[in-house]
């Protein structure tokens, strides 16, 4: 069983900036980790994800809406996965979920992952 969690949300301005964080419990770090955000009535949105230990390149990919601007890392040693988000716009107002899979490949189809944090508001004020 894998806990995740993550912190780091908050209001910030419009072009400023915000880290996310998200410390897992259990698991292993060559499982795949997913950042996806949900704003409110809408479906949850693949945002950014990154692969386990082991798998080729530890890729990342992102969503062509964030492409340039968020940058997904991890630490494998200490099972932590994070999201830098610059040049936010009020478009990227949304709770933002941190995931993980038992895989080590990424995906950006939510239905792929296993495990869950509880989330963290992200609030863009223009």
């Amino acid at each position: 069983q894998v806990q995740l969690v993550e912190s780091g949300g908050g209001l910030v301005q419009a072009g400023g900036s915000l880290r996310l964080s998200c410390a897992a419990s259990g698991g292993t770090f060559d499982s795949a980790r997913g950042w996806f955000r949900q704003a409110p009535e809408k479906e949850r949105e693949f945002v950014a994800a990154i692969g386990g230990f082991s798998w080729s390149g530890r890729r990342t990919n992102y969503a062509d809406s964030v492409q340039g601007r968020f940058t997904i890392s991890r630490d494998y040693a200490k099972n932590t996965v994070s999201l830098q988000m610059n040049s936010l716009n009020s478009e990227d107002t949304a709770v933002y979920y941190c995931a993980a899979r038992n895989t080590g490949t990424p995906s950006r189809d939510r239905f792929e992952y296993d495990y869950w944090g509880q989330g963290t508001q992200v609030t863009v004020s223009s």
